[in-house]
């Protein structure tokens, strides 16, 4: 006698819970380094001299003593220091503010990060080997974060 019944179904499983988005360092993709030089930003029709912090491929982060919104378009103009007495390149991208963090509650000063969306592709590797180098330094300024 043929069985007719079907097999049973398996009992319903609860959706599988999303990961959370990547923050910070896990999210970072490209290395970053210390950088400690100016850095002339760009913002409208003004133009001021900040001071770096460090540097990646894809973004630079920066100080200034007032805060700027994030997604607020900026031009950013440097001199990248050359491998040993080489001579600085001059590198111009524009990006957008990714995070803009009071440094401390007591001092009206921001550190800026900036997604380099605008950037010639020799520039970016420019930047790329320059922070490689760095990490392969061991002077200090080691590659040791990623945007």
């Amino acid at each position: 006698m043929p069985n007719d019944e079907a097999p049973p179904m398996p009992a319903p499983q609860p959706p599988p819970v999303p990961s959370p988005a990547p923050r910070g360092a896990e999210r970072r993709q490209h290395l970053r380094a210390r950088a400690d030089w100016p850095l002339s930003v760009r913002l409208g029709a003004d133009r001021e001299e900040v001071k770096l912090r460090d540097l990646s491929a894809a973004g630079a982060c920066f100080f200034h003593d007032r805060a700027i919104p994030e997604m607020t378009l900026l031009e950013l103009a440097m001199e990248l220091p050359g491998p040993g007495p080489s001579a600085p390149r001059a590198i111009v991208a524009r990006g957008a503010v990714v995070r803009c963090q009071q440094i401390s509650p007591r001092v009206e000063h921001f550190e800026i990060a900036v997604f380099l969306h605008d950037i010639r592709d020799d520039d970016r590797r420019a930047l790329a080997e320059w922070v490689r180098t760095q990490a392969n330094a061991g002077d200090g300024r080691e590659a040791e974060f990623r945007v």
